[in-house]
């Protein structure tokens, strides 16, 4: 077998075969194949795409080129849940404790974040004490107790994938939907789980500006997961503006909180209940989303969600008592407000640039170096459809290096625009993917 035939094979449009794509993955990471040789392999993906069997061989191929996290010794359907991004995505804090509160295991393996705000584990670690790293047989033995535990994404999970991207990001080669879907899906499955729920974001703030290439995407991670054995169900849900009013890693803890004690930002507790209630569907713990968001609904009310936050926070060392007092969280030195000079209605919010305008604060990373300040970052008084008064605040900074404090508020303010009649709100959730195919909602 040769890396020449594959590519001639791949340019001319043929379809791979399972030899032929173990063959790329292994030499490619071993080093045995060359990066001129993938890169011109990755171009000729690029131009012809895969089939949904290719994609699927090279997701699995991609997964099993490093460590197989075996969470067999878990007890139950094990469900995890990927979201494509966005700005104050704040959903795994809140859907952790409230899918395993209703009994389904969420055994968690996420990153950090580079970009807008931290990931999943820099929001964590705002909470005192909070510790990721943990043996596996401890995180194990957490989900069995508490239902859910999260520890942080190593190195040896799917390797390939890492060196892939990496070659596709300096390649012009990253934006095909058969490469980002095994990119995805290699490190999902490698994780361990028997179920996943996708998370597609799709609008300004997300990584698939369009609805058509949100579906296909998701459509894609879809196929994969079914057919290598995963039951996998993929959201559409909108990112034309920033999800909740928080966007930074401390903010994001206190919403988050605020949404197990039932009184979050209502987008980001519907997008909760959604993601929850096929979560549950995925793993049989309920036979329609109907039944499930019931289901979670009553742990809300009852407290229970909220419950089962403390004990998850104190079973990873952290301080559970920021669940009743946030002022053990990171404070900000400074808040500033920011007002626009006009009267209107909101009619946009340019959620790359509120996420941009976080970063530049400090609340995420510009570079894989940077240093993340876990207390800085933005809170929205104003979302899409509402009144603004001329001199009224449409956010708060919360401000610790002020260096970049007159470029932020300039930012923020232009990414705001404004209308004199309300303008109608865009859908939050655009439909569903199944293995039985698309439903679209709007």
């Amino acid at each position: 077998m040769r890396m020449y035939d594959i590519i001639h094979k791949k340019r001319d449009g043929g379809q791979l075969n399972k030899q032929e794509i173990a063959y790329i993955v292994k030499g490619f990471t071993d080093g045995s194949i060359p990066d001129y040789q993938m890169s011109a392999l990755s171009m000729a993906i690029y131009f012809q795409g895969m089939s949904a069997e290719e994609t699927a061989e090279l997701t699995l191929s991609m997964a099993q080129s490093g460590d197989m996290i075996d969470l067999s010794g878990i007890n139950g359907n094990k469900v995890d849940k990927h979201s494509t991004g966005g700005v104050g995505d704040t959903t795994t804090l809140v859907l952790l404790p409230l899918v395993a509160s209703v009994g389904v295991p969420v055994a968690k393996l996420s990153g950090r974040g580079l970009g807008h705000t931290g990931g999943t584990i820099d929001k964590l670690e705002a909470i005192p004490g909070f510790s990721i790293d943990m043996p596996q047989d401890q995180f194990v033995a957490n989900v069995n107790k508490y239902g859910c535990a999260l520890i942080g994404q190593t190195g040896s999970v799917a390797p390939a994938d890492k060196k892939l991207y990496a070659l596709r990001d300096v390649t012009a080669t990253v934006d095909t939907i058969p490469l980002i879907a095994s990119s995805i899906m290699s490190k999902k499955i490698a994780s361990g789980a028997d179920s996943i729920v996708l998370d597609v974001k799709t609008g300004d703030g997300a990584f698939m500006k369009t609805l058509d290439g949100s579906f296909e995407l998701a459509k894609a991670m879809v196929d994969i997961g079914n057919n290598v054995g995963r039951n996998t169900i993929g959201v559409i849900s909108g990112m034309e503006q920033p999800l909740g009013y928080a966007i930074g890693n401390a903010l994001e803890v206190q919403e988050a909180i605020d949404t197990l004690r039932g009184v979050g930002p209502d987008d980001l507790a519907e997008l909760c209940l959604v993601l929850g209630s096929y979560m549950l569907v995925a793993t049989d713990h309920a036979a329609n989303a109907e039944e499930a968001r019931q289901m979670l609904v009553d742990s809300l009310q009852s407290g229970k969600a909220l419950e089962t936050f403390r004990s998850f926070i104190e079973a990873q060392g952290g301080n559970p008592a920021v669940i009743d007092d946030r002022t053990l969280l990171p404070q900000a030195k400074r808040q500033v407000a920011v007002t626009l000079g006009r009267a209107g209605y909101v009619a946009e919010i340019h959620a790359e640039e509120a996420g941009t305008c976080a970063m530049l604060l400090g609340a995420g990373r510009e570079t894989k170096d940077s240093e993340v300040d876990l207390a800085v970052g933005i809170v929205l008084h104003k979302k899409v459809g509402d009144a603004v008064a001329a001199n009224e605040a449409i956010a708060t900074l919360y401000v610790n290096d002020e260096s970049r404090l007159t470029e932020v508020i300039s930012r923020l303010q232009a990414a705001y625009v404004l209308t004199d009649e309300r303008q109608p709100v865009q859908p939050l959730i655009y439909g569903v993917v199944t293995k039985s195919g698309i439903e679209r909602f709007v």
